[in-house]
């Protein structure tokens, strides 16, 4: 089935699966989210990471690679390699961090850089990609021949990435929705990716919070990514007395916060992460020992550790953690609050880190949200009215409903 772009109001649905990944090198997402789909004529079907904070999508070509999946475009009759006159690679390309460039052969050349440090080169081209058995034709996305990996491991399980950001060339731009959905399963690693229009009876009422946009170029502002406000951060009922003006970007742009599907965990600027630490350790002495070793920080940007007797069968009870915005909130409890850092024993103990990081430790200007907290929440990205509405709800329920099993 074809869909022209006006035709839009059909809903998609998609099986989100979630992957477990060994965790090699800091800041690498041991846990991704994929979504398979196929792309060319005949069509290969393909795995994507599913990336609300990036704009192009692209597909490993390089078909040199062994023990990978990779697209091979020779084998595609409707692959169009885009070249770099073309206004796609002149306009389009505006909000890439790296701007486009021409290759030897005259093609719309890419790079894409990542905060965990990886990159991805390559050339734009255009295909048909097949999503839930209807056909988007010209599709535009990065044909990628080299890279930078910071884990091998994920790059091994998956083709490429599905870019979802607000940018022109993105998925949802290119497809012409004006909202897409998605609920992360917290258990059995299933969730569902849902194109369209998600007005159903038995969803609870959603909360809305705006997206917010700054129309001057600013150095460290990303434009196209989902930003929301961020007004106050709750530990249990206690809010933190912190200044609004910390939860604001400065003239620079830095400091805006983004919901990214690309990235695990949740990261706060400083101030905020330094009041929420604070604030855990404290309410959680009687129930939780901290980790005392400056030399372990998991993932490079998580230095909140506790030790939990390995034949504890259960987390103690836990005080939750609310991120508080304009119209909505979300909060995080029980288990979510606390990961447990696989094949780190300290004698009786396993360690266990606190799932909010501190963003400077990274070198990033920035709060993301990340997918753990997104677990068991309908997440709706409405473009059309510049908001993200937020529900709790159970995505295996939700899964049902819509017809997926896994």
């Amino acid at each position: 089935m074809v869909i022209s772009k006006s035709n839009s109001t059909k809903v998609l649905v998609l099986p989100l699966k979630t992957q477990k990944i060994p965790n090699k090198l800091p800041f690498t997402h041991n846990v991704t989210l994929t979504v398979s789909l196929a792309v060319g004529s005949p069509p290969q079907n393909v795995t994507m990471v599913l990336d609300t904070g990036s704009e192009l999508s692209w597909l490993q070509c390089n078909t040199t690679r062994i023990n990978r999946p990779v697209f091979d475009p020779t084998k595609s009759f409707s692959y169009t390699p885009i070249n770099c006159s073309s206004p796609t690679c002149r306009t389009r390309t505006q909000d890439f961090s790296i701007p486009a460039s021409c290759d030897s052969k005259n093609l719309c050349h890419a790079i894409l850089s990542y905060a965990d440090a990886s990159s991805s080169e390559g050339n734009l081209a255009m295909d048909n990609f097949t999503i839930a058995g209807s056909q988007f034709s010209g599709t535009v996305f990065g044909c990628m021949d080299s890279g930078v990996s910071s884990n091998s491991d994920e790059d091994s399980k998956t083709t490429g990435l599905m870019g979802m950001n607000r940018g022109s060339l993105s998925f949802v731009s290119q497809m012409g929705f004006k909202k897409f959905s998605y609920c992360i399963s917290g258990s059995d690693f299933t969730g569902i990716l849902l194109f369209g229009e998600s007005n159903f009876t038995w969803l609870l009422p959603l909360n809305y919070t705006p997206l917010i946009q700054i129309s001057t170029p600013l150095p460290y502002f990303d434009r196209v990514a989902y930003t929301v406000q961020l007004e106050g951060i709750r530990v249990s009922q206690k809010l933190l007395q912190l200044p609004k003006s910390i939860f604001e970007p400065d003239h620079t742009g830095a400091g805006q916060t983004m919901v990214d599907s690309g990235t695990q965990f949740t990261f706060l600027l400083g101030p905020a992460y330094t009041a929420l630490r604070n604030e855990f350790i404290n309410q959680t002495t009687s129930v939780l020992r901290v980790l005392e070793d400056p030399d372990f920080v998991f993932q490079g940007a998580f230095d909140l550790c506790f030790l939990v007797p390995v034949n504890l069968t259960g987390l103690p009870e836990l005080p939750s953690v609310s991120l508080v915005f304009r119209g909505a909130e979300i909060t995080v409890s029980g288990e979510r609050l606390l990961y447990r850092v696989p094949g780190e024993v300290r004698g009786n103990d396993s360690v266990y880190c606190f799932t909010f990081g501190n963003s400077e430790l990274m070198g990033i200007e920035a709060y993301i949200i990340g997918h753990h907290h997104q677990q068991n929440l309908w997440m709706e990205f409405d473009l059309e009215n510049s908001r993200i509405g937020v529900a709790k709800v159970r995505c295996d329920v939700a899964g049902q409903r819509f017809g997926i099993y896994h």
